[in-house]
């Protein structure tokens, strides 16, 4: 059996076995984290940092998470909603006026983090989303592919520049300098948005799926071949230097399990975490608020999203592109992270549903 690393609470044994059985299928290395009522029941990692097989992964290593970085960015927002400085409900062109180009005027900012704005393309290279103004201008000077707020499409790339430019006019910081100022720091978390070059040694490079290279395209969660809308990334480009520097709030954040849970927990817990409050149980109850259900146009598949977050039954959160994941129990005040470097086929990887299941396991003990 895989050797894993860290602790965790006996009620939760089946949390670090999940995370043995899936090193001993063939992952590579991963983490994986659970925050019961702001405190960790579970903080694990096991495995290798490399594809060859010969950095062990570390207490403190980490990896891009990708599309698990969008809910970073919701919690900047609804931060921002809370203290009465950003209106969910108000255009878009309150904040950012150069936004009403081609019949935009009626986007709200709802609809950026519902992904229901119409904007789910990025038509540039891989090269034009490291240069923060012109994405933006970019995106501003499109139209939008259906009438705001009719329908949802999920905004792979994005949504981070719509929501991360929102909080910019706002905040006159950009949304990685406002996550580190105002969430991260506070709560002393290791998850970043545009990586410091004094992280890259603790980095472990994502790892295609087997049987595919670095050039493995990006596609959209609910599809096995299909490129996410207009998304011409791949493995190699998120491995790059360029990616790790830049700001791309919809994918491009390093953190491990522990500090994505420790982040998250802040909405299970009502927004409040380690003496540290981030925002009111109103604010957090937002995230919940329903604004899509149905076919989402990109997923191919049926969604409901809430105000940043995709909403599961009783849960919420989302995943990334590879098989990092983040789930918010509300009513058991839970989050549960898996983070890996080890990338599998979409329609192949139930890992992150494993993981929150055998923490489900756990919180039926603490509830007995």
């Amino acid at each position: 059996m895989a050797d894993i690393q860290g602790s965790y609470d006996d009620l939760f044994t089946a949390v670090p076995g999940a995370l043995a059985a899936l090193l001993d299928a063939g992952d590579v290395g991963a983490s994986v984290a659970v925050y019961v009522d702001g405190e960790p029941v579970v903080d694990v990692w096991g495995g290798f940092a490399d594809a060859g097989r010969t950095i062990p992964w570390q207490r403190d290593t980490i990896t891009g998470v990708w599309s698990v970085t969008k809910t970073m960015t919701a919690l900047c927002a609804l931060i921002l909603a809370d203290r009465g400085e950003l209106d969910l409900a108000a255009p878009v062109t309150r904040y950012w006026p150069e936004f009403a180009a081609e019949g935009k005027d009626g986007v709200l900012v709802r609809h950026l983090l519902a992904h229901t704005a119409g904007l789910p393309d990025w038509d540039g290279t891989v090269e034009e989303l490291y240069d923060w103004p012109s994405a933006t201008a970019r995106l501003a000077a499109q139209a939008p592919q259906w009438e705001p707020g009719t329908a949802a499409g999920y905004h792979s790339l994005t949504q981070g520049f719509l929501v991360g430019e929102v909080v910019r006019r706002i905040t006159g910081r950009s949304l990685g300098e406002f996550f580190a100022d105002e969430v991260t720091g506070p709560l002393g978390a290791d998850f970043h948005i545009g990586l410091a070059a004094e992280h890259d040694a603790r980095v472990a490079l994502s790892i295609p799926p087997p049987s595919q290279d670095e050039d493995y395209l990006a596609s959209a969660p609910g599809h096995t071949a299909t490129p996410a809308a207009g998304t011409p990334m791949r493995v190699r480009d998120g491995n790059s230097v360029a990616w790790r520097r830049a700001q791309i709030p919809a994918a491009s954040g390093f953190g491990n399990a522990r500090s994505v849970a420790l982040v998250q927990s802040v909405m299970a817990r009502g927004g409040t975490v380690r003496g540290v409050r981030l925002l009111s149980q109103a604010g957090c109850d937002r995230a919940w608020e329903e604004q899509f259900s149905g076919e989402d146009r990109i997923l191919g598949m049926p969604m409901r999203w809430g105000l940043g977050y995709g909403l599961f039954g009783s849960t919420y959160g989302w995943g990334g592109w590879g098989g990092s994941i983040v789930m918010i129990e509300p009513d058991a005040r839970m989050a549960v992270s898996y983070v890996t470097n080890q990338m599998l086929e979409p329609g192949d990887d139930n890992r992150g549903v494993e993981v929150v299941m055998a923490a489900y396991d756990g919180l039926k003990g603490l509830r007995a």
